[in-house]
């Protein structure tokens, strides 16, 4: 059985289906090759676009539950707001995807991105939906639509995690492999 990547991390009894790499995770990191005075962008403008379409679950089931048409035009702002974030966080995250092979050899990768990108189209769809009447889509779709994407931000964020902390990427250090 070939497991010596796997025996001297410090968690020996996660999935298999969680990659995970000794070399990696003695290795200082990868830094981000977006970054200001190697602090990575991506994670700390990340925070504001789930925020914001998160916020759009916590309207959409404010305005099931009271019915009161603040909630409705309140989710439509979040969704305006989260989407110009989302494109900012989206931006710095595939110049990292792109520029750090890392990122694109562990599965983790290819996950958050994907999220992502469905968390952004279904996001626009959901946006679509309530224009001209922000009331209407709410009940189904503007709340099944949420809950979804809610979801998948939570998937998403959890690999993202996995790509910073366990495969150290966008970490201040030197790596002895290069971004290519």
């Amino acid at each position: 059985m070939e497991t010596s990547e796997r025996s001297t991390a410090p968690y020996p009894n996660i999935p298999p289906v969680i990659e995970t790499h000794d070399s990696e995770y003695n290795d200082t990191g990868i830094p981000s090759t977006v970054a200001i005075v190697g602090h990575p962008l991506h994670p700390a403008i990340v925070l504001f676009p789930i925020a914001f379409l998160v916020g759009v679950l916590g309207s959409d089931l404010g305005f099931w539950l009271t019915n009161d048409p603040f909630w409705a035009r309140a989710s439509v702002w979040l969704l305006i707001v989260g989407l110009v974030g989302g494109v900012a966080a989206a931006i710095t995250g595939f110049l990292d995807f792109f520029k750090i092979k890392r990122v694109r050899d562990r599965s983790a990768g290819w996950i958050h991105m994907a999220c992502n990108v469905v968390v952004m189209v279904l996001s626009l769809v959901s946006l679509l939906l309530r224009r001209g009447d922000p009331v209407a889509p709410i009940i189904p779709w503007g709340l099944a639509i949420s809950a979804v994407v809610a979801t998948l931000l939570g998937i998403s964020g959890w690999f993202g995690g996995e790509l910073s902390f366990r495969h150290k990427i966008g970490v201040i250090g030197k790596s002895r492999e290069h971004h290519s």
